[in-house]
């Protein structure tokens, strides 16, 4: 079992930036596809970027080109920049593995909002 913890949400701005990072305890991180997901109350939680174990990245339309996730295997730690932040990103911001057969107990999350 993996315990993740996320971290580096906040306030910001719209078109302002944050940096999320997401420590992952154990030495299962390095072999799983990573994605960082996203909730919203009364909505289903999505995913909007994924990395596979060699750094191979996807993202959903609605933050491509904005939105940047990476990986370092030797800390267990997921990261996701996220530039040029809109009000509809505001969610709370969730790490774990890219598909539902290997997930994990999901964390505690992230809250990004977004507003001015």
């Amino acid at each position: 079992q993996v315990q993740l913890v996320e971290s580096g949400g906040g306030l910001v701005q719209p078109g302002g930036s944050l940096r999320l990072s997401c420590a992952a305890s154990g030495s299962l991180f390095g072999f799983n596809d990573m994605g960082w997901y996203r909730q919203v109350p009364g909505k289903v939680r999505e995913l909007v970027a994924g990395i596979s174990r060699y750094g191979y990245t996807n993202y959903a339309d609605s933050v491509k080109g904005r939105f940047t996730i990476s990986r370092d295997n030797l800390k267990n730690t997921l990261y996701l920049q996220m530039n040029s932040l809109k009000p509809e990103d505001t969610a709370v911001y969730y790490c774990n593995a890219r598909y539902p057969r290997d997930y994990w107990d999901w964390g505690q999350g992230t809250q990004v909002t977004v507003s001015s």
